[in-house]
């Protein structure tokens, strides 16, 4: 019988240059503690799945968030096909996916340091990014999906102190748990993304930053739709 995990990390990668299988599209926003991804990301599902705030229409292109359920019905779908093909090493392979999927959810991804469970990790972004219309907030997306061509890279950032105090609002923390909050959260996604590339992050492994304290939503929205648009991962009407 053939070994899932060895065959799985051996040939993980998420396009093939010489069939042409690319992924895509796919947006990835990454941002520092006391930005709100989240809620940029389901106004950009909305926008980009043809819905409009005026009309409520909707094409057939839908865009689609990344969630915790999300993750966990790709990573159920693969621990389905670990049953079904009878590999030698099922259990473990389903043990790596049950995990990584936990930890995806409630963002102990960031503590994780286990080299296979990484791998995992890379495998289950790069199947999403594959099917195509998917934003991904966090989990070191971006640099997992640095190199693939049909997707928008996005970072997320502002002043410390105006961070400290958006958390102090959010969480009614006082100035120095918010202080603390901001440099533990930072530190914790910095230090994810050397293990997942071997090195810090910088500028260009993001294609536009935007400062979040001095835009609003719609505007960093609006933005996004003209560079997608500008760099032809949408077309103008939006259909893909």
């Amino acid at each position: 019988m053939e070994n899932f995990i060895n065959n799985y990390l051996n040939n993980l990668r998420c396009f093939n240059p010489e069939s042409g299988d690319f992924p895509g599209p796919v947006i990835t926003i990454s941002r520092q503690a006391g930005c709100s991804a989240q809620r940029l990301a389901i106004k950009l599902s909305k926008i980009l799945t043809g819905y409009s705030y005026m009309s409520e229409t909707k094409t057939d292109a839908e865009w689609k968030c990344v969630d915790k359920k999300l993750f966990a019905k790709v990573v159920k779908e693969m621990t389905k096909g670990i049953e079904e093909g009878n590999f030698k090493d099922a259990e473990e392979a389903t043990r790596l996916l049950t995990e990584v999927s936990s930890a995806f959810s409630n963002e102990t991804i960031y503590d994780i340091s286990d080299e296979k469970l990484i791998k995992v990790l890379k495998g289950v972004i790069c199947k999403l990014a594959k099917r195509g219309r998917h934003i991904i907030v966090g989990r070191s997306a971006g640099v997992i999906l640095k190199n693939v061509s049909n997707k928008l890279n996005i970072r997320l950032e502002a002043p410390v102190k105006w961070r400290i105090n958006r958390i102090m609002q959010i969480k009614e923390y006082s100035q120095a748990e918010a202080a603390t909050y901001i440099t533990k959260m930072d530190l914790k996604r910095d230090s994810f993304i050397e293990k997942i590339i071997g090195r810090k992050g910088e500028n260009n492994d993001f294609d536009v930053i935007f400062n979040y304290s001095m835009l609003e939503d719609d505007q960093i929205v609006d933005a996004v739709v003209n560079i997608l648009r500008s760099k032809e991962i949408i077309t103008q009407n939006g259909v893909f």
